[in-house]
This record gives structure tokens, C-alpha cells and sequence, in this order.
């Protein structure tokens, strides 16, 4: 049993880029420091949703407290942070990064440095931690430490002396990874001044108990009873357990400085509680919280629709229940002419858009139809006044606008040279700046780009996969905004827009979709009795037009013989009726038409 002595704490943390044996080198610390038994284990243990489990990657962090005996002959306690590795989660990675004091970095001995390996290590060293560089899947014949190691040393710029070479799935060099990481990593630095700090580095909503709060002690102590205050939100509540992970949750007497664990304390609504927040006693108020904290704002805005509108109601109770385990998802209710009732979504990013999609499908059995997800675009109006504008739907009168700013990101892109070429060609097509290059080894480049976040979130990184036969790898972070000509799109049927079609677009890419989206609307609508016009208009300027030909009746088909005369009239009388069907006919356009054109 662990005696309480922060000399013998340690807490650390796994950054890598996906695939990389990050969640199978988790399970060998865990059975090497026998936190979990040989019969209870499984592969990818912390990763507890199945989504997580079929593609491979870590979606929320999941910390775990071991009890480890070192060759020194003391016992020790290592509390690890499981992080997720994409980039849309990187303001989670970053606060559990915080709660650390050291991280080990792993890097595929077959692959070498990664994308996101950088993102994530610069995140490490942002927060001054100490960084163990380890080496996996050595045991694969394509593996060659050497060369990976010198990338670490150019690329990155870390000591590789310490570094460790092992292999996850065969379970060599795991105990001398513990060993290193105790000697490498510090004890916590403990603050005995007197008040209670405590980070919340994560949170998940139990439906038993309300929300269950992560953290990490920096200062003082939390006990059953405590009444704490948090800081950001000013919410008073009083705990009703702490404890740890182990992995599952273990109650405890007591948190000290340095431990790492949860609270819980009846906190009925997620909103309550901020990741990055501070945690202090209600009586005894620190006088400033952690630095680091910042609310977590939406990036990519999605519209969420229920095939069937008699699944309205249980889409929002899906979408309440999401939102309690997952406060960075706004939602918010709107209606569309053409797909009926539904949610207006906003997302951290692509990723993000498409597991909460994903959960709502398997977890709830609901059918949804999303729409072409925007991003929020910053408009300054004639009279001074700013606004942001994540829907198409409203789009202000073009006279009253100023100028408007769209966001751009800054891109980093590894890939094999042969590629330089298509990666290119892709960037010039996405409007993307290159803003340098740098060689990794004579086969590897290293590319840092700037595009608009619009043309990211789309089929950018589908579009890298094809171009660089899924060898190259890119991670991005929000730049800034900048000064575009950015126009909405509508799409008019039978000279009546439809909402649910319009879209911000950059000037130069308006035709090229107006022709894409009014073609596939002519496959998809059936014919009338009348012809029907499809256009796509920029303000009062069409741009691209489909016509949908009429269902024609031979209407002279009984006449046989006899004078023209007699066709002629009944043609005439045809054209009537079908100027007058056109004037009061309306076209109902299939639910499995807007399928289609937003697959498209």
C-alpha cells in the first residue's frame, strides 16, 4: 500500500500520432505494474467505447493510478493520462498535459516522426515537461531505431540519449520504460501556501451520480464534505466522494497535492464545469486561478436533420445526452423548408462532426441527414458593427457588408518527396500559401502550408490520402482571419430558393459548385408536367443553370389527315395550359433529392 509522499508521485502522460501502439503501451503498464490482472485484461483496456476501439484512437482522456515497487527498493505512485491524439481535441490534450509533469513521447520505429507527433510534443514542451522519447514495434522487420532516432534529434530537437527501444505488443522494454520515466520525470512541485488548487482536466456525466470531475490536486486537499467553489462558472457544490482510477473508479479518503483523481458532488448539468477550470474551497478563495484556462468555442457548424421527422423528439434527447458528456457541442434548434425540423450543430472539427454522427446512429437508432458543414466567418458591416456567421440562411443584404474575414489554419504536412509534386496541385486547387520546406532524410519533407479552415474541413485529407497513396500525414492549428471574397451561393428551383442548398463560397469556386450541385439536382427531381428551371445565383447573377425537361403528351395524336390549321390550334391551347401550370405548379423536391446532393 502507497504511503502519501510526494517525493514517490509521479504523473505523465502519452503524446504520439495515431497508430503509433500508444493505447497497447498503456496495457503493458498496467499489467507490468499489476494494476490490472492478467485474467481482467484486454487489448486497448482504457479505450472503453466501441468507436474508439474500431478505428484505433482515443476520443476521451482516461486517467489511471499505479502502484509501482522500483528496483530502488521504494513503492511509487504513477498517475497516467491517457490522451486523445487528433488534433480537433488538441485544448483537452493540452490540459491534461498541464496536470503532468512529464510525457512520454512514442514514435513508430517503422514510420518515424508524424504529423501530429510534433503537434503534440510542442505542446508538451510548451509546458516545460520532460519529454522520454520510446521507440515501438521494433520487433517489425521494416524497423530501424537509428535513423528514427535521428530524426527525433533534427526534427524535434530532443536529447535521445535517455531514449528507451522497446516493443507494446511483446511486452520488451516496458519495465525499463518505468524505470527511465522515475528517474526522468520530477516529483510534483507542492505549493504550501495554504489554499486549494485543483485543475479539472476532464469530466464525463454519470447518469447515477451527475457529473464526475477529473483532476488533479496542485495544492492542499479535497475530502468527502469539502465545499468547493469553481472558479470560472462561480458554482458552489459539496463533495459527496472522491477518489481515483484504478482503472475504474476507487473511492478515497483523501486527494493530496499531487494526486490525480475525481470528485463528485451532485453537479447536475456539464455546463457547470469547464475543462481547465480551477477548483478551490468555498471559503478560503484562491486569489487567482491556473493560468491556461480559455472556453472552448465551436469550429465547424453542421445542420442535423432526422430522416423521419416522427424522430425529432428522440434526436433531442440524443443531442442533450451527447452534449452532458461532451460540453464542447452546441447545439441549437432550427427549421429548414426543405428537410423540416432540426438542430443547428457546432463541432471543434471533422472528426469531432463525424463520431457524434456516428453515436447518434448506433447509440440511439436514429437516421440523420447532415448538411455541408461551414465554418464561422466574421463579417464587419458599413455601419462599424462585427458579426459572426455560421449559417447561410443569415446571410445579410450584400450592400450592408463591409468586408468579411475568413478563418485560415496553419498546415504541417509530412510526406514522402516522391509526393512533393501532387501535394502541390492539391494546395494550389484548396488556395492554400506554401510557407517553407524542410527535409526530414534524403526520402521525407516536412511542409508547413496556410489554407482557409473552409477547404481543410471538407475533403482535404481524403484528397492527401489519394494523392500521396496514404503515406503522407498533416495536423493543423487555427492561424487566423483573414480579409476574402467570400459570396453565398443560393440555389433556386423553378425560381424559388431552397435553404437547405445555399452555401458561403469563395468567388473563384461559386461556378464550379453551382454547376456540380444544379447538375445533380437535374438527375434527381422528376420530371413535371412543365419544364423546370435549376440555377445557381450570386446575389442577382446566375452563374450556372440545369432545365429539366417537361413530361410532353402528344396532344395531336388523334388528328389524322386534314389541315395543319387544326394541329395548330390544339398546340396552342397545350402551351396555355402550361404556361398557366407553370405559374401556380410547385415543385416538391424528394427528401432522397437532398440525399443525394449533400453526398455529393
Amino acid at each position: 500500500m502507497f504511503e502519501y509522499n510526494p517525493k514517490y508521485i509521479r504523473n505523465f502522460s502519452i503524446i504520439a500520432h495515431i497508430d503509433h501502439g500508444k493505447s497497447t503501451l498503456a496495457d503493458r503498464l498496467l499489467e507490468a505494474t499489476q494494476t490490472v490482472q492478467k485474467r481482467d485484461m484486454q487489448e486497448q483496456l482504457l479505450d472503453d467505447m466501441d468507436l474508439e476501439r474500431e478505428r484505433g484512437i482515443t476520443i476521451k482522456a482516461h486517467p489511471v493510478t499505479m502502484v509501482y515497487k522500483a528496483k530502488d527498493g521504494h513503492l511509487y505512485q504513477i498517475n497516467f493520462i491517457d490522451t486523445p491524439g487528433h488534433v480537433d481535441f488538441s485544448y483537452e490534450v493540452s490540459r491534461s498535459l498541464a496536470a503532468c509533469e512529464g510525457a512520454v513521447l512514442i514514435v513508430d520505429a517503422s514510420q518515424g516522426v508524424q504529423a501530429q507527433t510534433l503537434a503534440n510534443v510542442f505542446l508538451a514542451i510548451d509546458h516545460n515537461l520532460e519529454i522520454l522519447p520510446v521507440l515501438n514495434k521494433v520487433d517489425l522487420p521494416q524497423a530501424d531505431p537509428d535513423e528514427v532516432k535521428r530524426q527525433i534529434e533534427e526534427v524535434i530537437g530532443l536529447d535521445v540519449s535517455q531514449t528507451v527501444i522497446c516493443s507494446a505488443k511483446t511486452g520488451k522494454g516496458v519495465d525499463q520504460v518505468l524505470e527511465t520515466l522515475l528517474t526522468l520525470v520530477p516529483p510534483p512541485q507542492i505549493n504550501e501556501d495554504g489554499y486549494l488548487r485543483a485543475l479539472v482536466f476532464d469530466s464525463h456525466f454519470d447518469p447515477y451520480r451527475g457529473v464526475m470531475v477529473y483532476v488533479r490536486v496542485i495544492s492542499g486537499s479535497l475530502k468527502k464534505g469539502t465545499q468547493i467553489v469553481m472558479m470560472a462558472t462561480k458554482k458552489k457544490f459539496e463533495l459527496l466522494e472522491v477518489g481515483i482510477f484504478s482503472p475504474q473508479e476507487k473511492p478515497t479518503d483523501e486527494l493530496r497535492a499531487g494526486e490525480v483523481g475525481y470528485i463528485v458532488g451532485s453537479i447536475k448539468n456539464s455546463k457547470d464545469v469547464k475543462i481547465g477550470d480551477t477548483i478551490t474551497l468555498s471559503k478560503k478563495t484562491v486569489p487567482e486561478p491556473l493560468k491556461g484556462f480559455k472556453e472552448v468555442n465551436p469550429v465547424v457548424y453542421a445542420g442535423i436533420y432526422p430522416i423521419d421527422t416522427t424522430d425529432f423528439e428522440g434526436l433531442r434527447d440524443a443531442l442533450e445526452k451527447l452534449q452532458l458528456n461532451d460540453s464542447a457541442i452546441y447545439v441549437e434548434q432550427e427549421s429548414s423548408q426543405a428537410l423540416g425540423f432540426g438542430f443547428r450543430c457546432g463541432f471543434l472539427g471533422l472528426l469531432h462532426l463525424e463520431i457524434v454522427s456516428e453515436r447518434i446512429l448506433r447509440e440511439y437508432d436514429i437516421d440523420i441527414i447532415i448538411t455541408a458543414p461551414s465554418v464561422v466567418y466574421r463579417l464587419t458591416l458599413k455601419d462599424g458593427s462585427i458579426r459572426d456567421l455560421d449559417n447561410p440562411v443569415h446571410y445579410p443584404d450584400p450592400t450592408l457588408i463591409e468586408d468579411i474575414q475568413e478563418p485560415w489554419v496553419e498546415c504541417r504536412i509530412m510526406t514522402p518527396s516522391d509526393y512533393m509534386g501532387a501535394i502541390m496541385g492539391l494546395a494550389n486547387e484548396k488556395r492554400g500559401d506554401l510557407i517553407k520546406t524542410e527535409s526530414i532524410n534524403e526520402f521525407r519533407l516536412f511542409l508547413t502550408y496556410k489554407f482557409p479552415l473552409n477547404e481543410v474541413i471538407t475533403d482535404f485529407n481524403d484528397k492527401l490520402k489519394s494523392a500521396t497513396k496514404g503515406y503522407a500525414s498533416f495536423d493543423y492549428e487555427f492561424s487566423d482571419y483573414q480579409k476574402s471574397d467570400i459570396v453565398k451561393l443560393e440555389i433556386r428551383v423553378n425560381e424559388e430558393p431552397v435553404d437547405a442548398f445555399s452555401s458561403l463560397v469563395h468567388r473563384t469556386k461559386a461556378e464550379a459548385r453551382g454547376r456540380v450541385v444544379c447538375a445533380k439536382l437535374k438527375e434527381v427531381i422528376p420530371k413535371q408536367l412543365f419544364k423546370v428551371p435549376i440555377q445557381a445565383a450570386i446575389g442577382g447573377k446566375i452563374v450556372a443553370r440545369e432545365t429539366i425537361s417537361a413530361l410532353s403528351k402528344n396532344v395531336t395524336a388523334k388528328c389524322y389527315g386534314g389541315d395543319i390549321s387544326r394541329k395548330r390550334k390544339l398546340w396552342e391551347k397545350q402551351k396555355k395550359g402550361k404556361k398557366r401550370m407553370k405559374e401556380f405548379g410547385k415543385v416538391s423536391i424528394p427528401q432522397s433529392a437532398f440525399m443525394e446532393v449533400l453526398k455529393s
